[in-house]
């Protein structure tokens, strides 16, 4: 093998293997977090997750240290700053209502159903027979994990209707992500954190007040900070710059599978045969996706 088709092989492999960590950082990160649910509330979590998540990218990456010059700054500020706010305002109320359908129902059941946002760009992006394949076959597992068939018992509606919006608010990031990654890269995700974190902790601090510092939480506050927002955040961006939004959205089938399999592991959430049915269907749609989709290119400007 030459050293292009090595360096080739490489640049197809980064973001995928990128997505998979996220995926993984983010369902362990959502165990801790309903955690703490019972001391400050779902609010409270989002706020505490998203702020502690900002804060350790800026340690990180440290974005103050770009600065633009005066000549490119204006235009900056016209066509990058609106996507860069959408995606901050987005990716708080992405987060506000996913915690708050968790509070309501099971971990597998809510990421299965926040999917519907990354699959609807799927298959609004798709334009070969095999990708349409692909999602016929994950939006069955999506079907058997939905609460449209009985799994033996009773799913709250509002946790339902808040984790819809939720994957309403995930299709929007997709493209909010891909226009304000496209131009600053993954110092994206450390600006964004801090917008989301500053739109989310007025929510938190009204449901939680100054249980948001209690001593008795920090460490949890500190994995759910690491877990949910600042690592899987920032290998997302990685991903997301990297690969057409067609390939994230179906390779991000594996979520409802990794939700349910930490909602067993972690939280004790039993699955009837049906979902793990609807769980298979969503693995192998995700691994046939990422067999016969062209290579990722850069996300389009």
């Amino acid at each position: 093998m030459t050293s292009t088709s090595i360096a080739a092989a490489e640049a197809k492999a980064l973001p995928i293997g990128a997505l998979l960590g996220a995926m993984v950082s983010i369902q362990i990160g959502a165990t801790f977090a309903k955690g703490l649910f019972p001391l400050i509330g779902a609010n409270g979590t989002t706020a505490l997750r998203l702020v502690v998540g900002a804060l350790m990218l800026a340690a990180v990456l440290r974005p103050w240290r770009v600065r633009p010059s005066r000549a490119v700054l204006p235009w900056l500020i016209a066509a990058v700053l609106p996507w860069l706010i959408a995606y901050g305002v987005n990716l708080a109320a992405l987060n506000l209502l996913f915690y708050a359908a968790l509070a309501r129902i099971p971990l597998g059941v809510a990421v299965a159903l926040e999917f519907s946002g990354p699959l609807l760009v799927a298959t609004l992006s798709s334009r070969r027979a095999t990708d349409f394949v692909w999602v016929v076959l994950a939006v069955s597992g999506i079907l058997l994990l939905s609460p449209f068939i009985h799994s033996g018992s009773a799913l709250d509606p509002l946790g339902v209707m808040l984790a819809l919006a939720a994957g309403g608010c995930w299709a929007l990031y997709i493209v909010f992500a891909q226009k304000a990654g496209a131009e600053l890269g993954s110092q994206t995700t450390a600006y964004g954190l801090v917008i989301a974190a500053a739109v989310a902790l007025p929510f938190g601090l009204a449901e939680a007040g100054t249980g948001l510092i209690a001593p008795a939480i920090l460490v949890s506050a500190l994995l759910v900070g690491l877990f949910s927002s600042a690592l899987p955040f920032w290998l997302e961006m990685v991903a997301l710059t990297r690969m057409p939004a067609r390939l994230y959205g179906t390779l991000t089938c594996l979520e409802p599978a990794l939700g349910a399999l930490a909602g067993f592991l972690f939280l004790h959430e039993t699955l009837s045969p049906l979902q793990c049915a609807g769980i298979a269907a969503v693995v192998v749609a995700a691994f046939g996706a990422a067999l016969t989709t062209k290579p990722p290119v850069p996300s389009p400007e």
